[in-house]
């Protein structure tokens, strides 16, 4: 064959082939999940807690300080692979507590189910290596696990969490063995392992193992820190000692302030602490008390310092091989700060008795099983009411990043970007950047459901992202966010079982009810959540459930 003929060949490929030949120049994709961090805990966002890694993709990006979620873990996590609404994606409510009227329902199997597409799968078809290491969350058989969703490597927590050394402790006592799948087989975990330095292993492991493919990646690095139980391993244990003695109040304070410099927050803005008169204040408590509520929070930072250091490690890898400069980086946390505690979930007061050493001097080691509680949970929220498993602020609100490395975009980088961004925004963006058409309602043949989210490119164009309705629901907990409005309705004891009327606007920690001084406003976004709900097919019914519906701390509870 002459040099000639051998070229027209190449460049026949090449015309019939052109998402191959192209393949080297689209970004590839890293989203980065932490869980339960809250929205105060990145030093980025106003914490004390040090994530320079983190701070560093804030200096050189985008921080998204209006960026909501569902508010628990796996319903996030079906609105973020699938773009659609979780009561849609078949996580209407987490697995674990659906609740009789509820159970067998469209859009309640617990499980991220069939008529969804995946952006795993979506890529995947489109060309690129797909991965995803650390918690799953959304189906526990081998047939709903990533491998049959769009991920070419995975592994992953089937469940909700667990224990973060190998004893494969879960956290709910009717299901106390953690499950773990490799590429969809079940699979124990090494002796040594460590939770966030593991995934983060694996994850290089998966990368490094199709360098040679010259196909772009898009990978999902979910971490359960920092997620109770809380653990860290030994050389992380003391970083924090002593930083939380003075209590819940003034460390509030100070991220409040710097949230202000940082212009995070407006200067003017107060904290909300609903539950503050209803749970002890620091002085309230026993030495013994506060030496233990200092030490789970010490334990905690330590938690989320220690991913921030595997995150740079992921950074320094794909650095070091040049794909840096040409991924787009997200980061998020799966939902608001979690101040409810695992002795509320069935058969787990006794568990603990008999199964765990909760010593203060045994905290965060392998064995123990701790949370920090409903007053640091408050304080990771600053400035916004409650935390995770509400649809107020506090429970929807978390911190966010985009790199802008990759986009060389000047105007983004070290900026606070205000606009409304869901989480179902993430799938349609990530296709809008590789190039990929939009979802139709037939994926490979069969009927699919159509997606809900927005790309987020006016945003990264330095464009507002258009205003739209956004509704949630979660444990008989609703709200509607209509521009500046949001209608809220919490049942008691954390609200009246009654709508309230909030301009974020003017009222952004959600402080003052206007349902009364603006009835034409009120009746107008009724009229919207019944659309929501009625597209979205939520459905009502009484919970029985006492996770997340009563929060006490040693001996006080909340009324």
């Amino acid at each position: 064959m002459s040099w000639m003929t051998h070229l027209m060949l190449v460049l026949m490929v090449a015309v019939c082939s052109p998402a191959a030949m192209a393949a080297d120049e689209r970004p590839n994709f890293l989203i980065i999940v932490a869980d339960d961090l809250g929205y105060s805990d990145l030093g980025s966002f106003g914490g004390e807690i040090s994530t320079p890694s983190l701070d560093s993709l804030a200096r050189d990006g985008v921080r998204l300080g209006n960026f909501h979620t569902a508010p628990t873990c796996s319903p996030t996590r079906s609105m973020m692979l699938s773009g659609a609404d979780s009561h849609v994606a078949g996580l209407g409510n987490m697995g674990e507590l659906l609740q009789p009227f509820q159970q067998g329902r469209p859009g309640y199997e617990g499980y991220l189910n069939e008529r969804m597409v995946t952006v795993g799968q979506v890529l995947q078809d489109a060309g690129y290596n797909t991965y995803t290491t650390g918690k799953w969350h959304l189906g526990r058989t081998e047939e709903t696990s990533p491998k049959a969703r769009g991920f070419d490597r995975s592994f992953i927590l089937v469940q909700g969490g667990a224990s973060h050394f190998d004893d494969q402790h879960a956290i709910i006592a009717k299901d106390p063995k953690a499950i773990y799948r490799e590429d969809g087989k079940q699979v124990e975990v090494p002796k040594g392992f460590y939770s966030s330095e593991f995934y983060t292993n694996r994850l290089i492991d998966y990368i490094e193992a199709d360098k040679a493919s010259n196909k772009p990646f898009m990978a999902v690095l979910s971490y359960t820190a920092p997620h109770w139980p809380l653990h860290a391993p030994d050389g992380w244990l003391d970083k924090y000692k002593g930083r939380y003695d003075a209590g819940y109040e003034p460390i509030r304070q100070a991220r409040l302030e710097r949230q202000k410099q940082l212009g995070i927050v407006a200067a003017d803005t107060t904290a909300n602490t609903p539950m503050a008169k209803g749970l002890p204040d620091w002085s309230q408590l026993s030495d013994e008390q506060r030496k233990r509520e200092a030490r789970n929070m010490e334990i905690y930072a330590a938690m989320v310092s220690n991913m921030d250091y595997h995150i740079g490690r992921l950074l320094q890898y794909l650095e070091k091989t040049g794909k840096l400069d040409n991924t787009f980086i997200v980061f998020i946390s799966d939902n608001g700060a979690d101040g409810n505690s695992p002795l509320d979930l069935p058969g787990n007061k006794e568990w603990f008795a008999s199964e765990f050493d909760n010593s203060l001097k045994n905290l965060g080691h392998k064995g123990s099983f701790a949370d920090y509680g409903a007053q640091w949970a408050q304080v990771s929220s600053t400035p916004y009411p409650l935390f995770k498993g509400f649809t107020n602020e506090g429970g929807i609100r978390a911190p966010a990043i985009i790199s802008a490395k990759m986009l060389k975009k000047a105007h983004l980088q070290g900026t606070v970007n205000k606009d409304v961004v869901h989480v179902m925004d993430l799938m349609p963006t990530l296709l809008d950047l590789a190039g990929v058409p939009p979802l139709g309602r037939t994926f490979h043949g069969r009927p699919v459901q159509t997606i809900s989210g927005k790309s987020m490119r006016p945003l990264l164009e330095g464009q507002a992202m258009a205003e739209r309705q956004i509704g949630w629901e979660l444990f008989g907990r609703k709200a509607l966010r209509k521009g500046d409005w949001k209608i809220t309705l919490v049942n008691p004891p954390y609200g009246t079982a009654n709508w309230q009327l909030y301009n974020l606007k003017t009222d952004p920690t959600e402080s003052r009810d206007l349902s009364q001084a603006e009835p034409v406003k009120m009746k107008e976004m009724l009229v919207a959540w019944d659309q929501y709900a009625n597209e979205n097919n939520v459905l009502d019914g009484k919970f029985d459930l006492k996770y997340g519906f009563e929060t006490c701390l040693y001996e006080y509870c909340f009324k």
